[in-house]
């Protein structure tokens, strides 16, 4: 039954925002702020599927710790993938707003990105081992939860400065996904039944999707918006 219901929630899943993200790709009507979106959402999807897809076959052939190989690869090539998203997040911001400047903070994004990327290929990772330690998945986290919180932060404040409806729960989605994530990361080892967090987790990424792909707004009017926004 768990396989069933995985491989199809992960399958539905996986083919939404990949798909979603192409459409938003292709018919982008000339907002740098759309293509990102979907550029994101195909990074998200495409880097999932390297990580969802071994798993789904190992729960629906001889079990997960017969591709453990298959399945630690795909979690670090999942976290690298999971990090672009967030370089690409906070692009969407600067692009929505119509940010300038703010050189310190992109630096304190890239570095946060550069270093969750270095830890998470640390071989001290033992990605391919069925008992890799726990302290190493704290570690690459640390600046991964980081710069999840930076974006939250930036959504948070320039939504309700824009009166952004749109985009008013986009920091509402990215909280979500960080507070289902984080207790699986510590406590999945111990409590295995604390993954089903990843499910609710995968659902508030749709909702960050679904909130780019429903947004009609021109990027001109929403320059507009943001001003207007700024002068209250």
């Amino acid at each position: 039954m768990q396989a069933i219901f995985e491989t199809v929630f992960d399958v539905l899943y996986l083919v939404s925002v990949i798909t979603l993200g192409i459409i938003m790709i292709m018919k982008n009507g000339g907002r740098k702020e759309r293509l990102l979106f979907g550029i994101m959402a195909l990074t998200l999807g495409s880097g999932d599927a390297f990580h969802l897809v071994p798993r789904a076959v190992a729960l629906c052939t001889t079990g997960l710790e017969s591709y453990s190989v298959e399945l630690g690869i795909g979690k670090l090539i999942t976290s690298i993938t999971m990090t672009l998203f967030y370089i690409l997040l906070y692009y969407v911001w600067r692009e929505r707003y119509g940010i300038q400047g703010r050189k310190g903070l992109t630096a304190g994004i890239y570095t946060l990105a550069v270093l969750r990327v270095l830890l998470c290929l640390c071989p001290l990772n033992f990605w391919t081992e069925t008992d890799a330690p726990l302290v190493w998945g704290i570690y690459r986290n640390i600046p991964f939860a980081l710069m999840g919180l930076i974006i939250i932060v930036l959504f948070f404040r320039s939504a309700r400065q824009a009166k952004d409806r749109s985009f008013r729960f986009m920091w509402l989605t990215i909280a979500l996904s960080f507070a289902f994530y984080l207790p699986v990361v510590l406590l999945s080892g111990r409590y295995p039944a604390v993954g089903v967090l990843m499910i609710p987790k995968t659902c508030a990424y749709v909702w960050t999707v679904l909130i780019g792909f429903m947004d009609r707004r021109t990027g001109e009017s929403g320059r507009k918006l943001c001003a207007s926004g700024s002068e209250g």
